[in-house]
C-alpha cells in the first residue's frame, strides 16, 4: 500500500470509527458509570473484535457474506434485536443508583464484545475496507502489515476518547435527575439504532 492509498484508507477508517454508534454509546456509558480506568476492558473488547474481523476479512469470510445476502439480512435482524433489548434494559435500570463496582471486568468485556460483533456498522465498514482498499495483485498478508496497525490504532484512539468523554460526564453529573435521564437517553438511542437497523434489514428482504 503506497502513501496515497494509506492516507485514503486512514481517512476512511478515522471517519468510520468516530461515527457514533452502539460501540461509542457503550463506551460512553461504561466511562460514565465506572470511570475511565475500570471501563478500559470495554475498549479492549472492541480491539479484539476488530482484530478478528480484520483477520476474517483477509481470509475471505467477508467475500462469503457479501455473496450471501440472505445470511447478511438475518445477521442484521438478530443484531438489531439484541441492540433493542440492551437499550430497553438500560432504560429500566436507569433508576438504580450508580455504583463504582456495578459491573465485573469480565462482564464489561463480553458485553462490549457482543455489541461490537453484532453491530451492522462494523460489518459494513470491514466489507467496505476490503472491497475498496485491498489490491488483488499484492499478497493479502503483505497488505495487512499496514492495515492492522493503522486500523487498530485509530480504533483505540476513537473509543478511548469516547470512554474518557463518558468519564468526564460522570464527574460532572452531580444530580440524580441528570444521571437518570442521561442513562435513559443512551438506552433510547440503542433502541432507536436497533429499530432502524431492523427496519432496514426487513425492508431489504421484502
Amino acid at each position: 500500500m503506497g502513501w496515497e492509498a494509506w492516507i485514503i484508507f486512514a481517512g476512511f477508517w478515522a471517519v468510520f470509527v468516530t461515527t457514533p454508534g452502539p460501540n461509542a454509546l457503550n463506551c460512553i456509558t461504561n466511562g460514565f458509570e465506572l470511570g475511565f480506568a475500570r471501563a478500559l476492558p470495554g475498549v479492549a473488547a472492541i480491539l479484539v473484535q476488530a482484530t478478528l474481523f480484520l483477520s476474517a476479512s483477509a481470509a475471505g469470510v467477508a467475500a462469503l457474506i457479501l455473496t450471501a445476502p440472505g445470511l447478511l439480512s438475518t445477521l442484521k435482524i438478530i443484531g438489531a434485536g439484541v441492540l433493542i433489548w440492551l437499550g430497553l434494559r438500560a432504560w429500566v435500570a436507569a433508576r438504580q443508583p450508580l455504583r463504582a463496582g456495578a459491573r465485573a471486568p469480565g462482564g464489561i468485556f463480553w458485553r462490549a464484545f457482543l455489541i461490537a460483533t453484532i453491530n451492522a456498522k462494523s460489518l459494513a465498514g470491514y466489507l467496505a475496507a476490503f472491497t475498496q482498499f485491498v489490491r488483488v495483485d499484492v499478497p493479502i498478508w503483505d497488505q495487512m502489515i499496514v492495515i492492522y496497525p493503522t486500523a487498530l490504532t485509530l480504533t483505540a484512539l476513537a473509543y478511548l476518547s469516547y470512554t474518557a468523554t463518558g468519564a468526564g460526564l460522570g464527574r460532572a453529573a452531580l444530580g440524580a435527575v441528570f444521571s437518570l435521564w442521561f442513562r435513559r437517553l443512551l438506552g433510547a438511542a440503542l433502541v432507536i439504532y436497533g429499530a432502524a437497523l431492523g427496519a432496514s434489514a426487513i425492508g431489504g428482504r421484502a
